[in-house]
C-alpha cells in the first residue's frame, strides 16, 4: 500500500532484481472487496489486516524487516545483506533495531494519534512527546553513524547500499511527511536514495 511499510519490500525487490507481482491493498476497504486489508481472504494471510504481506510459494511473511531479510537472502549479489566481517555486521544488526525500535516509533506513534487510531483513542497531547522521542533518537543517529559518516558520500554499512540505508532513506522520507524536524544532512540521505533507479522504478509501481 503506496508509502506504508510495505514500500520498504517494493524497493527492496527492485534492488534485488527478483521477479515478483505487486498487489495493491486498501487498509480500509470494504471487508466485501478482494482488494481490501479485511477480507477474510487477506487476513488468513495476515492475521492483523495489516501490510505489508509477502507470499513466496508456501511462506507467508508478515514484518516488514523479515521479508527485507529474506529478499536480501534469495537475491545476494544485490548486497541488501552486506558481505562484511562479523563485527561490522553485529553494528548492522543493531543498526537495523534502532531504526525500528527508536527512530520509527515516534513517527509511527505520531500516525496513529493523527489518523490511524479511531478518533477517542487519539491523544493529541503525546504528539509533542512523539517530536522529544524522534529529536533524541537523531542524536545517538549521529552517534551510531560516527563522526566520518558523509550522507553524500557514504554508505550506513560498509561500502555499498544495504538494508539499513533503505530503512534510514524510508523512515525520513516519513520525518518528512509528518513535517518532523530533519536535520539537512538526513533530508539529503533521504533524497539521494530516493534517486537510486530501484527506488524510481518503485516509486511508478505505487502511484
Amino acid at each position: 500500500m503506496a508509502q506504508s511499510r510495505s514500500f520498504r519490500a517494493l524497493w527492496a525487490l527492485e534492488e534485488s532484481g527478483l521477479d515478483y507481482e505487486y498487489v495493491a491493498i486498501k487498509l480500509f476497504g470494504d471487508p466485501a472487496d478482494s482488494d481490501s486489508a479485511q477480507n477474510v481472504e487477506y487476513l488468513a494471510l495476515n492475521l492483523q489486516g495489516k501490510v505489508p504481506t509477502l507470499v513466496h510459494q508456501d511462506l507467508v511473511l508478515t514484518e516488514s524487516v523479515a521479508i527485507l531479510n529474506y529478499i536480501g537472502r534469495q537475491a545476494p549479489d544485490s548486497e541488501l545483506l552486506p558481505r562484511i566481517d562479523t563485527a561490522s555486521y553485529a553494528h548492522h544488526d543493531e543498526l537495523v533495531c534502532f531504526i525500528l525500535a527508536e527512530l520509527e516509533q515516534p513517527l509511527w506513534s505520531s500516525g496513529k494519534h493523527r489518523f490511524a487510531l479511531p478518533p477517542e483513542q487519539r491523544i493529541p497531547q503525546m504528539l509533542e512527546t512523539a517530536k522529544f522521542e524522534f529529536a533524541k533518537a537523531v542524536s545517538t543517529l549521529d552517534k551510531l553513524l560516527g563522526d566520518d559518516f558523509s550522507t553524500i558520500d557514504d554508505f550506513s554499512i560498509g561500502k555499498n547500499f544495504s538494508i539499513t540505508d533503505l530503512l534510514l532513506a524510508h523512515t525520513f522520507n516519513w520525518a518528512i511527511r509528518f513535517e518532523f524536524d530533519v536535520p539537512e544532512k538526513y533530508v539529503e540521505l533521504r533524497d539521494r536514495h530516493y534517486q537510486r533507479p530501484a527506488a524510481v522504478r518503485a516509486m511508478a509501481v505505487i502511484e
